[in-house]
């Protein structure tokens, strides 16, 4: 089958196509012939080794982590699905990730494909959706009428926990740029505030929780718009606790844990209608096409998901 893998941490330069066997299923497991998955920060971050001592891989290392696609091969005691069935998942983080024709999956982590989503659009949905999911409901359990800042809402994990809050009856704030001001408005968000404009630490007071995605001194001057015993989700750094305890706030890093229950209950509001997957970009499976998706999320500026399309 045809892969995309890197033999050494670096930059682009690294990812190289090639021609490699077809994965077998393991117990437990399905593969997945795919149709579309996408790019998210963690790939470069791996690839360009930031992540090595947390996430240490052997070489070679087939990069991403989203699937979308139809069941190909099925372990002997996998029961729930059939050769065939639509689905997707956000993998195990392993060293045999999706930059492929096929993907192995342990079943318990997939879920249907809702027939109102194409594979493309059901792609950029596990990890960022899931990521948003355990945020703004594991870490802090928002209630309806609680005031949430996400911070880059017109990224990935932003577009989709905007819409996760929505639906939870949250008031939601959010940060963008000038262009994506009225797109995330169009989202559900009640507040947009433009960072090229206005700083948000001035605009805003009271805040619940924070979804912090940028880490750095957007995550300590977000310190100053949570109320005493607000809570801080980061997903770009580990807070500082000493300044968490300063300020009375709970305040945390959330490393994603593929949940198949989770992936149920998102594909559940998708096909209710009550989320949508925000698509931006798409690039082939190709070597070229990968780094050229790599260099864009490295811009930190994608709109919605980078999708590879792969067949």
């Amino acid at each position: 089958m045809k892969a995309v893998r890197i033999h050494n941490y670096g930059g682009q330069e690294q990812l190289i196509e090639e021609n490699i066997e077809k994965p077998r299923p393991a117990t437990g497991q399905v593969i997945v012939k795919q149709h579309a998955t996408s790019i998210n920060p963690i790939d470069w971050k791996l690839r360009a080794g930031y992540l090595q001592d947390m996430v240490p891989f052997e070489f070679p290392v087939i990069l991403g982590w989203d699937t979308a696609g139809v069941v190909d091969e099925v372990a002997d005691d996998v029961t729930d699905f059939e050769i065939g069935d639509r689905v997707f998942a956000r993998p195990e983080l392993t060293n045999q990730g999706t930059y492929a024709e096929y993907t192995a999956v342990d079943a318990h982590l997939l879920a249907h494909i809702p027939e109102n989503l194409t594979y493309q659009e059901a792609a950029g949905v596990p990890l960022t959706t899931m990521t948003a999911w355990q945020c703004l409901y594991d870490f802090a359990d928002i209630q309806p009428g609680d005031k949430v800042l996400i911070h880059a809402g017109a990224g990935g994990v932003g577009t989709m926990a905007i819409q996760l809050a929505k639906v939870t009856g949250a008031k939601v704030v959010t940060t963008a740029s000038t262009h994506n001001v009225e797109f995330l408005y169009s989202l559900g968000a009640d507040k947009v505030i433009d960072y090229k404009k206005q700083d948000f630490d001035d605009e805003l007071e009271d805040v619940d929780f924070v979804l912090d995605t940028l880490g750095g001194e957007i995550q300590e001057r977000s310190y100053k718009v949570l109320k005493n015993g607000g809570q801080l989700a980061s997903v770009a750094a580990p807070p500082d606790q000493e300044q968490a305890e300063a300020h009375n706030v709970k305040a945390g890093f959330v490393w994603l844990e593929p949940v198949g229950e989770q992936m149920r209950a998102i594909a559940k509001l998708l096909e209710d209608k009550k989320i949508k997957p925000i698509v931006g970009h798409h690039y082939p499976l190709s070597e070229q096409g990968i780094r050229d998706a790599h260099a864009l999320s490295e811009t930190h500026h994608a709109k919605g998901k980078i999708i590879i399309d792969i067949d």
